[in-house]
């Protein structure tokens, strides 16, 4: 093919996003286990979208071993182990939409109610606030031109950055890829061990700034020049 008209059908340059997150109170929150299913049966898509991705924007989200708030709360106030096991394990991209992760989650709650010889109760002053994300997305005027330059610049993106890229994005495409999964396929099949890194990367084990630092590791490959071996 002309090298002229392989320039022409290169896929657009990759332009990066930031994003920042005001968080608003629906007003709404639940003391008992009872409560909380009566909530979440009624809550904006929105909140259950935010106690479970958004969270991670949040500075102050720090619990090594559950990633959302439902399993968190279910461990630190109502002590119950099982019922925070059953939220923590749930991956919300096994869901097609939030209206079957809300359905999932009020489940497995009728199931602990139905279990428990008591309601499980939180303390005063420890109930679950339901709350939901109003996001800024803002155009940091970056961007890549060919897959090494995009492998270059992952340790210099803020979080704001990896998550919409990262997990923002995977409510965006079919298949639930990153912004950078999706960009590197279209250079076509010489980039798929970069792609396969990608999707090795669970997002949910990892505080947004371990997550840049694993996906710089997994696109190091592509910084490898043409021509050269990789080893």
């Amino acid at each position: 093919m002309d090298s002229s008209l392989k320039r022409l059908t290169l896929p657009a340059p990759f332009k990066v996003m930031d994003c920042a997150m005001t968080i608003l109170s629906l007003g709404r929150s639940a003391q008992t286990l009872r409560e909380l299913r009566d909530h979440l049966a009624s809550v904006p898509a929105q909140s259950i979208s935010h106690h479970f991705y958004d969270s991670l924007l949040r500075p102050a989200f720090d619990d090594p071993e559950y990633r959302n708030d439902f399993a968190v709360w279910a461990r630190r106030h109502l002590h119950d182990g099982l019922l925070a096991e059953r939220f923590g394990v749930i991956d919300p991209m096994d869901y097609p939409d939030l209206e079957q992760l809300r359905q999932e989650l009020i489940d497995i709650v009728e199931d602990r109610l139905a279990e428990a010889p008591e309601v499980p109760q939180a303390p005063r002053g420890k109930e679950f606030y339901f709350l939901r994300s109003q996001f800024v997305i803002l155009d940091t005027g970056a961007h890549a031109s060919a897959p090494r330059e995009l492998a270059g610049m992952i340790s210099k993106l803020s979080t704001g950055s990896i998550f919409y890229h990262f997990i923002e994005a995977r409510r965006r495409h079919p298949g639930n890829p990153d912004d950078f999964s999706a960009w590197l396929e279209a250079w076509g099949p010489e980039h798929d061990a970069a792609r396969e890194g990608l999707a090795a990367v669970d997002y949910q084990l990892w505080s947004l700034s371990e997550l840049r630092d694993q996906i710089a590791r997994a696109l190091e490959c592509l910084k490898v020049p043409e021509g050269v071996e990789r080893r």
